[in-house]
């Protein structure tokens, strides 16, 4: 049992990632990339999309109505405790990995193994659910271009299914929040008398990012700074259009629900922040990584924050709370105010702002592999590295099948309740891999230090397991079969392949 817990040194981590040309990544990152990078991960699906649930609410949870710039708020300063650790540990262990590495450092093999695991969670699983809020987006903004796209080619064929179930029970009413799944519903074709329901365009665009990431991280970030300046501007456009329409009297009540109506939209609007810990998965391709690896994290956190929170007081000011429960909420008010052009251009942001959240993702994701893959608990297989873009090609191209296959057929709602429930697991254990740390290795030079330890890091714990508790039971029901599958793969494969437990043994 011991060698469970066997932990791998921070000097031994460092040592083995400089080890060896062929699996060395290429450092070209700064702090304007890595605050972009934080910036493209965080701001797109969640508040271009879920804002409306956690404001209106939905049959199984109550909305937040206007008090969702509070839930806002509460998962802010959640994010901020774990992101405070986050930058400690992305400046002491600059390598790619993110919580699954620091986690081998502090708390040994086993607890590593299993955080690698649920990282699958928050950025391929994640992903799938960008994937399918990009398509239906993108939908949206063709045929606002009076380009039409089979609805078939958009949805999934579960998600079409159950809105044929929700227009029949409604009498024949066709909500927005379900007429695209519906349409494909009533018009899509067959083969040997099988519906062709398949969201295709969600497969497309992770296929053009993963081709994206294959041939470069300078090129990906590139690209990752053009469309972070473009949300930026969208954002504020809906901001700066919808301050005109704001009508005071839509903020009262301000607490509909009172506060399990906040901790519950809280809860759901944690997916708006998940991304700020991807930048950390990027340590290993960042010049300076102990000054650029904090600014980053906490940089884009911060800024991700105010416009959030801002937005959210537009949002409900313009439209009744309880209006909001829609694919594409801040489209859909500027069009109930007659804005139909803005929408439009709103439309185009949201597009824009989910590939570069999908661009990142996809990035963090095959890094973690590949770091988990050099120490032994995954093939030798997936450490491969390109050598002419020296780049983690096969992980990357692993990931983006597996992204793509699955967003065909994947609901989005379940999706992201078992993104928060698995990203809020990862920041408790960095929280605790912070305290561990300072006692084991208190003498270790750190460039970044988070401030009132174990304060701030206990504060992490306790907030995210607060916003956990608001989630259902039925989704801790899934990551708890999530985790057993994996310990299953773990005594399979990785504890009898572990390179720290061989060279134990040697």
């Amino acid at each position: 049992m011991p060698s469970l817990f066997r932990r791998k040194s921070v000097d031994l981590i460092m040592r083995d990632a400089e080890a060896g040309d062929e699996a060395r990544l290429k450092r070209s990152l700064g702090p304007v990339d890595l605050i972009s990078l934080g910036i493209g991960a965080v701001i797109g699906t969640g508040i271009f999309a879920v804002i409306g649930t956690a404001a209106a609410g939905g049959p199984d949870h109550l909305g937040a109505g206007p008090a969702v710039s509070l839930s806002f708020l509460i998962t802010a300063v959640a994010c901020t405790f774990c992101a405070l650790c986050y930058a400690e540990f992305a400046a002491l262990v600059p390598i790619a990995g993110s919580a699954y590495t620091y986690s081998y450092a502090t708390l040994g093999e086993f607890v590593a193994w299993i955080i690698g695991w649920d990282l699958i969670i928050e950025y391929a699983v994640g992903n799938v659910a960008v994937a399918i809020a990009w398509a239906a987006y993108f939908h949206q903004l063709f045929e606002g271009m009076g380009v039409h796209i089979p609805a078939w080619l958009a949805v999934d064929y579960r998600s079409a299914h159950q809105a044929a179930d929700a227009v029949a029970a409604a009498g024949g009413a066709v909500s927005p929040a379900n007429a695209l799944a519906f349409e494909a519903w009533t018009n899509h074709p067959t083969i040997l008398g099988i519906p062709l329901i398949l969201n295709f365009l969600s497969a497309l665009i992770v296929a053009a990012v993963t081709y994206l990431l294959v041939i470069g991280i300078k090129e990906s970030a590139r690209a990752n700074n053009v469309m972070v300046a473009i949300k930026i501007v969208i954002l504020l456009f809906f901001i700066g259009i919808g301050s005109l329409y704001v009508k005071p009297g839509n903020w009262s009540p301000f607490m509909p629900n009172g506060f399990v109506g906040v901790w519950t939209g809280a809860s759901l609007i944690f997916f708006a922040f998940i991304g700020f810990d991807a930048i950390s998965t990027a340590a290993e391709e960042c010049k300076n990584p102990g000054r650029d690896m904090p600014i980053g994290i906490i940089g884009s956190l911060v800024f991700c924050t105010i416009i959030y929170i801002a937005t959210a007081f537009v949002l409900t000011g313009v439209q009744p709370w309880d209006q909001l429960g829609v694919a594409d909420p801040l489209a859909a008010v500027l069009a109930h105010v007659g804005q139909n052009w803005a929408a439009g251009i709103v439309a185009l942001g949201a597009v824009v702002s989910m590939t570069a959240v999908l661009l990142v993702f996809q990035l963090g994701q095959p890094r973690i592999f590949f770091s988990m893959s050099r120490d032994g608990l995954l093939p030798k297989y997936f450490a491969r590295v390109h050598p002419k873009y020296r780049t983690p090609h096969v992980t990357t191209i692993w990931t983006g099948v597996v992204v793509a296959a699955v967003s065909a057929v994947a609901n989005i709602n379940e999706i992201v309740e078992l993104t928060n429930i698995g990203t809020l697991f990862a920041f408790v254990l960095v929280c605790v891999g912070i305290i561990v740390l300072r006692r084991t290795d208190p003498e270790k030079p750190r460039v970044f230090r988070t401030p009132l330890v174990p304060l701030v890091p206990l504060l992490g714990m306790a907030m995210c397991i607060y916003l956990m508790l608001g989630l259902p039971a039925v989704t801790w029901f899934r990551f708890g079969i999530w985790l057993a599958v994996g310990l299953v793969l773990y005594f399979a494969y990785g504890f009898r392949h572990s390179r720290l437990r061989k060279n134990a043994r040697s």
